[in-house]
């Protein structure tokens, strides 16, 4: 019986010798990683440190257009994934005299309103009745920048998901370079809903921008200037060369040879609107209409 009594008292203390040495058995077990483990950033430790503010979102509409190439799109779910998209191909639509953009003329409504807010305001609109763009206001009445493609850099497996929600059963699997090579396309794979218009990308805990710390930023040779897209309908504003892109950039959405080379012999045409060519008083902003 003593025996007995002996190791029933060594078993009652082991539990609390353990919660002081921590030598207990599970305590040594290192944590599983679970396949359903939101995907944190690799590509910067400090968001807040790389995360733009309201002072880049703060230029005229082309330069703005511009600055965007190879600056990272980050969105955050629900679940705390993270997915991050390279921006790699934009356009520009200034407002005012620019009858191919939403707000031609001055023109406000309750779709295109936040073009009119301050700049780095998100502006979320449909097409075909089922599809989504982003924009991106900037400086001028009315003007804001199209985001027309993405270089997928994290979360690429969820990018897929999303995407294949939305097409044929039976389709073939997506390259990555697939994924975000156009504006609807990227919408659906970083899971861009409309209640995202209005928002402030400067300041939005599930959508913002960062920059790229192993990236340089990109030459003026490196970027073409090309026509805008799906516009032919507007005239002469349709070949306004305000759709900017990487050069030899995979993700690219459309290619334009033609606007490759004149860019390279030096052929190719100013690309400054009426409304930023300013008279020289220091001033940079557009002019309002």
């Amino acid at each position: 019986m003593a025996g007995r009594k002996r190791k029933k008292l060594a078993l009652a203390a082991a539990p609390e010798h353990d919660k002081q040495t921590g030598l207990k058995a599970a305590k040594l077990k290192e944590p599983i990683q679970s396949k359903n483990t939101p995907e944190r950033s690799h590509y910067f430790m400090n968001t807040l440190q790389h995360r733009l503010g309201k002072d880049f979102f703060n230029q005229p509409c082309i330069s703005l257009a511009k600055a965007f190439l190879g600056k990272v799109l980050v969105r955050r779910c629900e679940d705390g994934t993270e997915l991050r998209g390279r921006i790699v191909e934009t356009e520009s639509y200034l407002g005012g005299e620019d009858k191919a953009s939403h707000s031609a003329g001055g023109k406000r409504t309750e779709r295109n309103t936040a073009m009119f807010m301050k700049p780095g305001t998100i502006y979320v609109y449909p097409i075909y009745g089922i599809y989504l763009c982003m924009n991106v206001s900037s400086e001028g009445e009315g003007a804001a920048v199209l985001l027309r493609s993405l270089e997928p850099l994290q979360g690429q497996p969820v990018m897929r998901q999303l995407r294949a929600a939305r097409r044929k059963e039976g389709a073939r699997p997506l390259k990555d370079k697939e994924l975000c090579n156009g504006p609807s396309k990227l919408c659906q794979a970083l899971n861009i809903p409309r209640c995202f218009d209005r928002r402030d990308l400067a300041s939005d805990p599930e959508v913002w921008l960062e920059g790229d710390p192993d990236t340089s930023p990109a030459k003026p040779l490196d970027i073409v200037s090309a026509p805008r897209i799906g516009i032919e309908s507007h005239g002469e504003w349709a070949k306004k060369p305000w759709r900017f892109y990487i050069r030899g950039h995979p993700c690219v959405s459309v290619v334009n040879k033609e606007a490759e080379r004149q860019s390279l012999s030096g052929e190719a045409m100013d690309d400054l609107g009426p409304s930023e060519v300013q008279p020289d008083t220091g001033q940079h902003n557009v002019k309002r209409t």
